[in-house]
């Protein structure tokens, strides 16, 4: 019975370990008209069991593995922001990402705006959102 039980609990948590990373794939939007205004990319996850500055700090190093720039962090805000600058233009794009207590967890919630006249595939920025968010429970 003690292994049909650890056995049923170890499938129920892998099961739902797909639903946790769909959520923020799931929230993902996008908002403005390309090339006419500035555009930005917001996604959201919820993490239970994880803590506030531990996600912080995974999440500003998962921002420096994607390739952003100049990562200040607001500990008591629990915002980050960075930059990056793909285009080649010199106007450069911004990430502000949040991570607030939510009961007993954190809610991270990241945008990514780029300005008017310039472009970024949605498939390309969700997944990058979605890696960066991911990291707060590593």
């Amino acid at each position: 019975m003690k292994t049909m039980l650890s056995a049923t609990t170890l499938i129920v948590c892998l099961s739902s370990a797909p639903i946790l990373a769909q959520a923020c794939e799931s929230s993902f939007r996008v908002e403005g008209t390309p090339m006419l205004t500035a555009l930005n990319f917001r996604t959201s996850q919820t993490f239970a069991g994880v803590d506030q500055g531990r996600a912080i700090d995974n999440l500003r190093s998962a921002m420096l593995a994607e390739g952003f720039i100049r990562v200040s962090v607001d500990r008591s805000a629990g915002a980050l922001t960075a930059f990056q600058e793909t285009s080649g233009s010199g106007r450069p794009q911004t990430l502000r990402v949040s991570a607030r207590k939510a009961g007993k967890g954190t809610r991270v919630d990241a945008v990514f705006m780029i300005q008017a006249g310039q472009l970024a595939d949605a498939a390309t920025v969700r997944g990058s959102l979605c890696r960066v968010i991911s990291a707060a429970r590593d």
